[in-house]
């Protein structure tokens, strides 16, 4: 793989962002996030995440890169959708193990699930970009 590959395969925010991902280029990864939201709790997760916790993400080093909700979910099917950036797996440890320790975020958790838990479910998958990849637009 050669240079130009390689940068063209990386969104323009993630090499110019002022979070700044502080590992060589070619070590970014990507997360992408499945959430199942308990039958009409889908407003309150949502409501946190715009409210709380993409600001704490960036906070502790994950760069957000977008958010989907499913169209038609049928079942258990996740219904949010997302995918940060990290610097490198070993970074994406280390901000979930602060953002997890935040007591910023066990409250705004805590808070948001008062009336009882938002999510019954959780995914997560690590992703690297191929070299033929279409880079990411911001």
């Amino acid at each position: 793989m050669n240079r130009r590959s390689v940068l063209q395969s990386i969104p323009a925010f993630v090499m110019f962002s002022t979070v700044g991902l502080a590992q060589p280029l070619g070590d970014v990864i990507y997360e992408l996030r499945m959430y199942t939201t308990y039958p009409g709790k889908m407003n309150d997760v949502l409501n946190r995440f715009r409210f709380h916790t993409l600001n704490l993400f960036e906070r502790h080093g994950m760069q957000n890169v977008a958010y989907w909700t499913v169209f038609d979910p049928i079942g258990n099917q996740p219904s949010l959708v997302y995918l940060l950036a990290h610097a490198s797996r070993a970074a994406a440890t280390v901000s979930w193990k602060a953002f997890e320790a935040d007591p910023e975020w066990q409250k705004v958790r805590d808070t948001s699930e008062a009336n009882g838990p938002l999510v019954s479910n959780i995914q997560s998958i690590f992703l690297k970009l191929t070299d033929f990849s279409p880079a990411l637009r911001a």
